[in-house]
């Protein structure tokens, strides 16, 4: 079989970051970028605990889905396998460029974020106790104030 895309990035030099991972059109031509949104650096730091991440995708994706500028463009936010990061997927050719500041709003609104977890109750979630706030609160300020306030091209176009 054809090595996936995803498969051949070389994630011994990858950093965190934003990164377009590839863009598709489906057949009546919309276009749909896939961002990898990098929380660790793979292979290098410890992954993001599956609590914690999947903390992380309630807050986001009930962010995102109730942004006002963002939310029609919005196709899906889910973490990866290997917990080093999520997938979002928006309607559009777009570049992390365009998205920063909405990652940046999303990022505070995670690390600042109290109460009870959206969609975290058994008739909303089908693992509703496998969740880790105060570890998604610490991995959203660390990207917030390591990686987005201080971003450069290396966190922004995959490495050669």
């Amino acid at each position: 079989m054809k090595k996936i895309a995803s498969f051949t990035i070389d994630h011994l030099r990858l950093l965190r970051g934003i990164y377009v991972s590839r863009i598709d059109h489906t057949p009546s031509g919309d276009a749909i970028t896939t961002f990898d949104i990098r929380l660790t650096e793979p292979n290098r730091e410890p992954a993001v605990s599956p609590e914690a991440l999947h903390t992380i995708e309630h807050l986001a994706a009930t962010f995102l889905r109730n942004d006002p500028e963002w939310m029609d463009r919005i196709v899906y936010w889910g973490p990866m396998g290997c917990c080093t990061g999520s997938y979002l997927l928006m309607q559009g050719e777009l570049t992390p460029e365009d998205i920063l500041p909405l990652m940046r709003k999303m990022f505070t609104f995670i690390a600042a974020f109290e109460g009870e977890i959206p969609g975290a109750t058994a008739k909303d979630c089908g693992n509703f106790t496998f969740n880790d706030l105060p570890a998604a609160r610490e991995t959203a300020r660390r990207f917030l104030t390591e990686v987005l306030d201080n971003i450069s091209e290396k966190n922004l176009r995959y490495p050669d």
